[in-house]
């Protein structure tokens, strides 16, 4: 049996938008700032260093200040390819965000086992030692968090401090992601322990506990609570990051509003810390991804994703008092973690911008502020006796499309 669903559309065509193709940051200068993650070769390469210059004001390490790039191995330090980013900001006069002290991945896990466990050349550990106890892995994250915020805390003006310690499966009454840290200390003594000694490191850093799919109610919910209950014991968390892995279909407009509203009656700080939109259906961090590295793009998906970005950035811009920065996870298509082919950014393969680019920039502050009328009627070229399309005092035109 066929269904029909009823849609209401309301667009405005008495107003075109003229504005000139502009950088991201200069069209967003008066809400947030506007930041990307970044790798070796986009710092390296001429034409891409021009273009993160030219379009951000923010940056974050791709992958180099996470715990196992930086600290390999019990007494092992490489700074190389922290310190070029690093560079990079100051000489640039571009602010860093911090990327990450704590995660269950790419993290060292070394600091989880006894001295005599051994490791493969990828870190990863061999075998099944003996896990340490919390207080050898207190001390060991100590050391850690406070080298590294110590070494760059001149530059780095936010840490994600925890990264994804909340679980994805809604069956369990457990809010935790079991990780090794968390079997460690039997509970969440550990992330507790992280954002104390960031803070005691650098005092003025903002710090913040990071998650995807944190639109989810049921996630988000249990982000929200874990961070009001250690905030209420004191742990100085003082932001929540967003990652923002969405794509063309999720999240909705609700939920996404509904998490930046919450997260910011809560903590002082939200960014939107790992934006891309990707092309299919899949969502979030810990997933198999549909790389699709043979599909073109068609103009329908195209439009899609414009759209899902146009939404979410109305919502950004609504409530941009409560939002500080809006960071772009990596610079172009090319670089993209989630494929090439799944065209998750504004910038192509290429480094050129893509019409999704013009969408964001060329915005036009009085529809977003627009109250419109309730005072829509037949527009008079309607056939006798149909309904829609309608028309208001203003110009917006209101839209029934009937689908199966």
């Amino acid at each position: 049996m066929k269904k029909n669903l009823i849609l209401t559309c309301l667009c405005l065509v008495s107003m075109l938008v003229s504005a000139q193709n502009t950088s991201l940051k200069e069209a967003y200068k008066n809400y947030f700032s506007v930041g990307v993650a970044v790798n070796q070769r986009n710092i390296s390469v001429p034409e891409q260093q021009a273009l993160i210059k030219a379009q951000f004001n923010s940056i974050t390490a791709e992958n180099d200040m996470k715990p196992i790039s930086v600290h390999p191995a019990d007494g092992v330090w490489d700074w190389a390819k922290a310190d070029s980013i690093a560079d990079f900001c100051r000489k640039n006069k571009i602010k860093l965000r911090g990327h990450c002290l704590a995660w269950h991945n790419q993290t060292c896990e070394w600091m989880f086992y006894e001295k005599k466990a051994k490791f493969d050349k990828r870190g990863h550990v061999i075998g099944n030692p003996k896990l340490v106890k919390k207080e050898v892995l207190f001390a060991r994250m100590k050391e850690h968090i406070t080298t590294v915020v110590n070494r760059y805390k001149d530059i780095v003006y936010g840490w994600d401090v925890v990264n994804e310690a909340i679980s994805d499966n809604k069956m369990t009454k457990n809010p935790y992601r079991e990780s090794t840290y968390y079997k460690i200390c039997n509970g969440d003594e550990w992330i507790r322990k992280a954002f104390e000694y960031a803070h005691e490191a650098d005092p003025n850093a903002i710090l913040f506990y990071n998650d995807y799919n944190e639109c989810d109610p049921v996630k988000r919910d249990r982000i929200y609570n874990m961070v009001k209950e250690m905030k209420e014991a004191g742990v100085p968390i003082s932001g929540i990051g967003m990652q923002g892995h969405y794509n063309i279909y999720g999240p909705s407009e609700e939920d996404f509003e509904a998490a930046l509203v919450k997260y910011s009656s809560l903590v002082d700080h939200v960014h939107i810390t790992e934006l891309d939109i990707r092309c299919n259906q899949e969502m979030g961090g810990q997933l198999q991804f549909s790389r699709g590295e043979d599909v073109k793009i068609s103009n329908d998906i195209k439009l899609l994703q414009e759209t899902q970005y146009d939404r979410l950035f109305r919502i950004m811009r609504k409530h941009h008092e409560k939002l500080d920065v809006v960071t772009f996870w990596n610079l172009s298509d090319y670089d993209s973690w989630v494929g090439v082919h799944n065209y998750p950014l504004p910038f192509d393969k290429n480094f050129q911008p893509m019409n999704l680019h013009k969408v964001l920039c060329n915005f036009d502050p009085k529809v977003d502020n627009a109250v419109i009328k309730e005072d829509f009627e037949p527009c008079e070229t309607c056939q006798p006796g149909q309904e829609y399309p309608q028309v208001n005092s203003q110009g917006y035109v209101r839209f029934r499309v009937v689908a199966p």
